[in-house]
């Protein structure tokens, strides 16, 4: 459903070991907006929703509730470092179009 990369995936297990308060893991959601019609949306979150698709690689566990999961099935999510700033790309199959940041499709 959704893949992590080895970059990714180390990038979130950091994030979760500086956090100030115990997380479950990380959250991955799609809102309406963004330059493109949808926005991707990430955060470290404490507890799974009830109604939520957990995906769990090598102890990293990545939450999705039921209205994205369809918007990001397949999607690969990177951690890339780079001279114009360090952040995570998505790689979304399901994307007809997308704006120049990476961080919105349609």
């Amino acid at each position: 459903m959704i893949n992590l990369t080895d970059s990714a995936l180390h990038a979130v297990r950091d994030a979760i070991h500086d956090a100030d308060q115990p997380v479950s893991g990380l959250r991955i959601m799609v809102e309406t907006g963004g330059c493109a019609g949808y926005q991707y949306k990430m955060g470290l979150v404490t507890d799974a929703e009830p109604d939520d698709t957990v995906v769990e690689r090598e102890g990293v566990r990545v939450f999705v509730d039921n209205k994205s999961h369809e918007l990001l099935a397949g999607t690969t999510i990177d951690f890339v470092v780079a001279l114009e700033g360090s952040g995570f790309t998505f790689e979304n199959p399901n994307a007809t179009s997308s704006c120049s940041c990476g961080k919105s499709f349609g």
